[in-house]
């Protein structure tokens, strides 16, 4: 038997919902060539309302704010990521991966950007950072993204389907021994800008969601979303997102409780159009902000053919955190970790980069 080897890593991750940053302390082991993992410690840093807004509003800002922005927002992590450490008594850290926090994404002009500053970040906590993992799979021609399914396959290899609900909404797929990934459609970004509207942060339990009915009309002119015509491999940036929001959504004419209802059915509705349903393994991990949404989940479910899984909240709330540290591990180890098959690439790639303190 092999001796396993073990690496003590933190992950970082902070979403377009933008509710907060994800720090989540673990280890991974791999022995006798499988892998296994163990989230030891876990927090979520909530962003304020003026964070909420520096971010949102950064992408039109100037060169200068834009600069401005990324180093207040590593000292902010790397503040947070210091006093994580400290009140929960780690002593063992190998290095911290960051996927930072996507601001422009457009693979098809060559081009992904993540905020946070990983040398300073690395100088700040006095800690290896590994970060910037989506730059060489773009570079490659791929979509830099989705990033995820390598690690959904080796680490959460008893599921058919993990379905991420953040966001925006996204799957990793097994499916007659091929393996796929891509973004499905906008999801908490534009079921929070209607609670918005209703002076909440964002809908808990799907209770607005609850109280309006799907607006037929609105349906049609979501699955209108020129995304759903599109092929995998695909990924939906923030930007289109919004930019439908604020044409399309916004400006409806119907109640925020109908606006809300019928946003929730349509994400089902897409989201089950992805799953075959001629395969045995029909398992699906669900986590992400959406899982603890009752009305999506609700909707979900009437697709009896799958088996919606929710897991622990600690698998909920930082499985991505969880998986970003994964694949520091693996570009930590110069192994593959970004799959072209899955993002388009002409490559597989060992993405990421690497800041020594």
């Amino acid at each position: 038997m092999q001796t396993p080897q073990i690496y003590h890593v933190i992950g970082l991750m902070s979403g377009s919902s933008l509710d907060g940053l994800d720090i989540a302390y673990c280890t991974f082991q791999k022995q006798n060539n499988k892998w296994s993992f163990s989230l030891l410690k876990a927090e979520t840093i909530e962003y304020s309302s003026l964070w909420q807004s520096r971010l949102t509003q950064v992408t039109n800002s100037s060169a200068l704010q834009f600069i401005e922005t990324e180093i207040e927002l590593t000292e902010f992590w790397a503040e947070n990521i210091l006093h994580f450490i400290t009140s929960n008594q780690i002593k063992n850290i190998d290095f911290i991966a960051s996927h930072g926090h996507t601001i422009f994404h457009q693979p098809n002009k060559k081009y992904s950007t993540q905020i946070v500053n990983g040398a300073a970040l690395a100088a700040l906590t006095k800690l290896p950072v590994v970060c910037d993992f989506r730059s060489t799979d773009v570079a490659l021609n791929g979509q830099g993204a989705p990033l995820v399914p390598l690690a959904d396959f080796i680490l959460f290899d008893e599921f058919a389907a993990c379905l991420n609900l953040g966001g925006i909404s996204n799957i990793s797929l097994t499916f007659e021994n091929k393996k796929t990934a891509f973004d499905i459609s906008a999801c908490n970004q534009w079921l929070n800008h209607i609670a918005q509207l209703q002076g909440k942060p964002f809908d808990s339990n799907g209770e607005i969601a609850q109280q309006g009915n799907c607006n037929i009309e609105l349906m049609k002119l979501l699955n209108s979303f020129y995304f759903y015509q599109l092929q995998a491999p695909k990924s939906l940036s923030n930007k289109d997102c919004e930019d439908f929001y604020q044409k399309n959504i916004l400006p409806f004419a119907i109640n925020n409780e109908d606006k809300m209802r019928t946003i929730v059915e349509h994400i089902a509705h897409q989201i089950n159009a992805c799953l075959p349903n001629n395969i045995t393994n029909r398992k699906c991990l669900v986590t992400g902000g959406g899982a603890y949404n009752t009305c999506l989940i609700n909707e979900l479910k009437k697709n009896e053919k799958w088996n919606f899984i929710i897991p622990t909240n600690e698998i909920i709330s930082f499985k991505e955190a969880i998986i970003f540290a994964f694949l520091g591990v693996l570009r930590w180890r110069n192994e593959i970790n970004v799959l072209a098959e899955i993002t388009g690439a002409t490559k597989d790639s060992c993405s990421g980069a690497i800041y020594l303190y």
